[in-house]
């Protein structure tokens, strides 16, 4: 936007200011800084860049000068204290618009993901953050070790390499309940890697899930709701993963679905284990160790940072309290989805 375009609107009084300030060497009063600030906020709610404003500002002023009396140091002061305060209103308005963007944008959000709105008036609503709730999308979250805010410096910087990275590309990056997400079209993977590698950098280490592409206003949330699935699993289970991702971790909810079942497996498979010395924690994070390790019993030892001979008197003792061996093929499959469900279950901590 050229000067020539800047209304005259937004120096209204400014040459009637600048003559008496420059005669008298008086400063501006309270009134004249508050009318610059109410021109400055008016200039910025009405799209007009701050540049092409000062701009306008200066050459008002120096089209003025010839004529104006007293002296330039009286006439410069004037320019600065109207400038200045133009400038002040101008980022107040600024501040107060972004304040209610983000509003707006934790509002859709809050709408969205726990269907408080109908689906005609929150698809019109998402097309204003660039999402058509009509094609699939999926949401990855990540969480760190503090809780984050729109605005804080994690966020924005996911938010600076995802915009340097694909720029526009129908993306939703907001916070919610501490953690990053990120709403992406269902086709775009590239967009929700890249999210993933960035958040888990920016937080310092933490840990990502990516809920599978989902299509609808209901995929949104059915995608969010197994990128959170995904994470609490993966603090039940220890998994070490940084980026985990829902579609493979399907096994999992399946072998859950009949929750009594499962309370059932490990009570008769690992509930022998209780009546050893030290309780059953410690074999039971014997044998995870030694399903995560393949079952070869020298790496599981080095995870355990224990001989092999104390691992195998371990696995002895398991095999001799309930009676299946965990070397056993034909016992292993049993046992390793016994240790799954103690974890998911959180057994012996919980009882059954």
């Amino acid at each position: 936007m050229t000067e020539r375009e800047i209304p005259e609107q937004y120096l209204d009084g400014y040459t009637q200011i600048l003559a008496e300030v420059s005669a008298t060497g008086r400063r501006l009063t309270r009134e004249e800084l508050a009318s610059r600030r109410n021109l400055g906020e008016l200039a910025a709610d009405a799209g007009y860049g701050l540049r092409a404003l000062v701009s306008a500002h200066l050459a008002a002023a120096r089209a003025a000068w010839p004529t104006a009396p007293g002296s330039a140091d009286s006439a410069l002061a004037a320019v600065h204290q109207v400038v200045d305060a133009f400038s002040e209103g101008y980022e107040r308005a600024q501040r107060n618009a972004v304040r209610q963007e983000e509003a707006a944008r934790r509002e859709f959000i809050d709408d969205l993901l726990y269907g408080r709105s109908d689906l005609g008036r929150l698809a019109e609503r998402a097309e204003r953050f660039g999402l058509r709730l009509s094609h699939a999308h999926a949401v990855a979250v990540a969480e760190g070790p503090t809780a984050y805010e729109d605005g804080d410096k994690v966020p924005q910087q996911v938010e600076r390499a995802l915009i340097a990275r694909f720029g526009d590309r129908s993306v939703l990056l907001t916070t919610k309940d501490g953690r990053l997400l990120c709403i992406a079209p269902g086709h775009q993977e590239e967009v929700l890697a890249h999210f993933a590698k960035q958040a888990h950098a920016a937080t310092e280490g933490g840990r990502v899930a990516v809920g599978r592409a989902q299509p609808g206003p209901g995929g949104v949330v059915h995608s969010y709701e197994e990128a959170l699935n995904a994470l609490e699993l993966a603090e039940r289970l220890e998994l070490e993963d940084p980026v985990l991702y829902a579609a493979d971790l399907l096994v999992y909810p399946v072998l859950t679905r009949d929750r009594q079942a499962m309370a059932d497996l490990v009570r008769n498979s690992l509930g022998p284990l209780t009546t050893a010395r030290g309780g059953a924690e410690p074999l039971l994070k014997t044998l995870a160790a030694y399903f995560d390790a393949g079952c070869v019993a020298a790496e599981a030892a080095r995870r355990l940072s224990l001989s092999v001979r104390a691992l195998t008197y371990r696995l002895e003792r398991i095999h001799k309290l309930t009676g299946a061996d965990p070397a056993d093929p034909a016992h292993r499959y049993m046992l390793q989805t016994a240790v799954i469900g103690a974890r998911l279950l959180d057994w012996p901590a919980q009882d059954l």
